[in-house]
Order: structure tokens, then sequence, then C-alpha cells
């Protein structure tokens, strides 16, 4: 870290001296569009600017913040924690490592709740459970203006990112520190419960990058390799009976799993049980009625 700092302190760099750079912790690709990313949310200059050097006429002080970002993004810590914020869908949300990078399958899901919570009329009631960055309940609040959202977290650091984004977004969300395996009992409450629980096992962190395991809270991220289902399991037994009859439970799933969540949702009473694939293919997305 020292030798970089000093390295890159030497004399004001290009855009590809900055990206090289970032080459020991990803690939040309990701390292250009790191870095890309970081001028333009963080020092406001776009492609056009790059391309005629309006790197190298940083201010001095300009200069020593953009360093001190590379030396943080040379150690693998993701853009978004060293600027933060994140992109989601049409919106950028505030993030910090008390809570997950917002994903563009999370945002699928979003799309999904969104389509269902309007088929459920005006003033559907809608649930985000484990809300992180607030994300999810932010999205469906923004888009769904005449429906109530509440989100629940266990994390108090979470739930003050999310209320940030919450007034960041301009929108009504209800937020409650509660964890969702100790959900208190209800009946018919939600139109729509939404959730992206945690789901990768401690196994397989092996294949996951740096920059999500040794940045990103592992609260959210892992469950134990011998019960792979714990969320799923706490969410459909509350969903059976907090929905509203004719109401539905939207989950982001571990591919890995898919199926058996699937089942675990007909065996909690759930309905209509569909999966659906990510961009990317991958079965990443499931939901479930409550028996009309």
């Amino acid at each position: 870290m020292l030798t970089f700092a000093f390295k890159i302190l030497e004399k004001s760099m290009t855009y590809n001296e900055l990206w090289q750079q970032l080459l020991p912790v990803c690939d040309e690709g990701e390292a250009r569009a790191v870095v890309r990313w970081l001028l333009d949310v963080a020092f406001g200059l776009s492609l056009t600017d790059i391309v005629c050097g309006a790197v190298e006429r940083l201010s001095a002080a300009d200069e020593r913040r953009l360093m001190a970002c590379m030396s943080r993004l040379a150690q693998g810590e993701p853009v978004q924690y060293v600027v933060g914020k994140a992109d989601f869908g049409p919106r950028q949300f505030a993030v910090t490592p008390s809570v997950l990078i917002p994903r563009p399958e999370t945002y699928e899901l979003c799309q999904w709740a969104v389509e269902v919570g309007r088929g459920q009329g005006e003033g559907a009631t809608l649930l985000d459970l484990g809300t992180g960055s607030g994300c999810i309940a932010c999205t469906l609040a923004a888009d769904l203006p005449l429906a109530s959202v509440t989100a629940w977290d266990v994390s108090a650091e979470a739930l003050a990112v999310a209320r940030q984004n919450a007034v960041l977004t301009g929108v009504a969300v209800s937020f409650v520190r509660q964890d969702m395996l100790l959900a208190p009992p209800a009946h018919g409450l939600w139109n729509v419960i939404v959730s992206n629980p945690p789901y990768v096992c401690h196994r397989e962190q092996q294949q996951m990058a740096l920059s999500v395991t040794g940045y990103e809270p592992h609260l959210a991220l892992f469950v134990p390799d011998d019960d792979p289902l714990l969320f799923y399991r706490a969410i459909a037994a509350y969903a059976a009976t907090a929905l509203k009859p004719g109401g539905s439970l939207l989950l982001e799933v571990n591919p890995l799993y898919a199926r058996d969540v699937g089942r675990l949702l007909s065996v909690a009473g759930l309905c209509h049980v569909e999966l659906r694939a990510d961009q990317f293919g991958r079965e990443r997305m499931i939901k479930a009625m409550r028996q009309p």
C-alpha cells in the first residue's frame, strides 16, 4: 500500500495509467470501468473530459483525493464503498460497509415486485425483509407511490443507511429493527412481501471475489453450510399467515437451491410457485401466493 501511494503521488497520472494500477486485483475491462465510474461519480468527469485529458488537470486537492481513492481500489475495496454510492436501476443509493452493494439481479426482483404490487390496487401494503441499504423498499415506494411500504432489518447500522436513502429518494418508508428469523405472529397484514435474504453458504467463499468476502457484511451474505434454507424457512412460515389472501411473496434465491426453495414454499402452504431466471439465465427469483 505504501509503495503504491508513493508511486502514484510522484506525478499526475493519465486515465490509462490509473486503470493499469488495478490490474493486480481485476481484469482490464473491470479496471477501466471502475476508474471511469470513479471519475464520473466522485469527480464529475465525463468520458469526453477523460479523453481530453481532464484527469491530468485536476486541482492539487482533487488529485490527492483521487490518489486516496485509487489506493483503496488497489487493495480490492469495491468502488461503491470508496465513493459511498451505488447504482440500482435508474437511481443511485448511498452505501457503506454496513450494507450489501445493490446488484442488477435484485433490481429485476424489484421490477417483478412492482408489477405484482400494481395488481394489488391502491393502498397495497408491502414489506421488505432484510432491507439493508433500503434499495428494494425505496424502489417499491418510488414506483408504487400509493402503496404503504415497511422495511425490516436486524442491523441498526443498515437501517441508518436505509433511512438516509429514503430521504435521498424522496419516499416514505416505515423502517423497523426486526430480526426476520424472529418475526412476530401476524395475520393478513401484507399484500406483498419481498426479500433478498442471506443465501450464500460459507463453503462458497472460495469461489467469490475478495472484493465481496473481504468488504461486504457477512451478516447479510452467509448462511450455515448445514442449513442453507434457514432464512427461507422462516420467511415462508411468516408469509403463510402474514400475507393477505391472494397476496404474494417474492424472493431472491441462490440458484443452487432455487428448486429446494420452491418445494419449501409449497410445503409451507403457499401456491402458484413460479421461478424466474435473471438476465444471466440463472434461476434467481421466485414467487408464491397465499391461497385467495
